[in-house]
């Protein structure tokens, strides 16, 4: 059974517009994707977007069914938890694998694995 029309104006709006700026945020990391030059503002851009589209799209779920009172939000509570915590794990596991593997294949963009402090100080030593 369809409910929509037992929400209110006020709802439907609100609702369809965060689903709306909710699936635009999600466009625009994906668009990032495919736009960015790099693999490293490919990785932050999709991150970004499907994290701040997620969390409009839920915000919407959230209020439809808190005006309908069908069922509690706890889904939406526990998808937004999981997404939150595994996106940003998944960025930093990807982006390590393509640091190790740029340094070891040695590219030129990616900085080195030393510290700078230690690099600053091996130059000044080596200039005495």
């Amino acid at each position: 059974m369809i409910q929509a029309p037992d929400l209110p104006t006020w709802a439907a709006i609100l609702i369809g517009c965060l689903v709306l700026g909710g699936s635009a945020l999600t466009l625009v990391g994906a668009l990032g994707l495919i736009r960015l030059p790099t693999f490293y503002a490919r990785v932050h851009a999709t991150t970004l977007g499907a994290t701040a589209g997620m969390a409009a799209i839920l915000i919407a779920s959230m209020l439809c069914f808190s005006v309908l009172q069908t069922r509690p939000v706890v889904h939406e509570v526990l998808i937004a938890l999981f997404v939150t915590l595994t996106t940003p794990v998944t960025l930093i596991l990807l982006a390590r694998a393509a640091i190790y593997r740029d340094r070891s294949e040695r590219t030129p963009q990616v900085p080195s694995d030393r510290d700078p402090k230690q690099e600053k100080s091996i130059e000044v030593s080596s200039s005495h």
